[in-house]
């Protein structure tokens, strides 16, 4: 999938020197970024629309409520 983002001038000049210092591509460092930091972005935006459900009055079960549910208390 292709995607197009805009980077701050900045973070473009040290992206294009890290490039050009090692002879990878500009898309592989963008690649490894992503892929090193997506499990800390779901982390943090996932827990932070659970917490907003919650403070809408979502209901919350606890782990012994949700093993009851399951079956799963023996």
């Amino acid at each position: 999938m292709a995607v197009s983002i805009r980077l701050d001038p900045l973070i473009e000049q040290r992206l294009d020197h890290l490039a050009a210092q090692t002879g990878r591509a500009k898309s592989y460092y963008l690649r490894e970024l992503i892929e090193s930091g997506l499990d800390d972005l779901e982390d943090f935006y996932l827990a932070d629309s659970a917490m907003e459900r919650v403070r809408r009055g979502e209901k919350i079960l606890d782990s012994a409520q949700v093993r009851k549910e399951l079956g799963l208390d023996h």
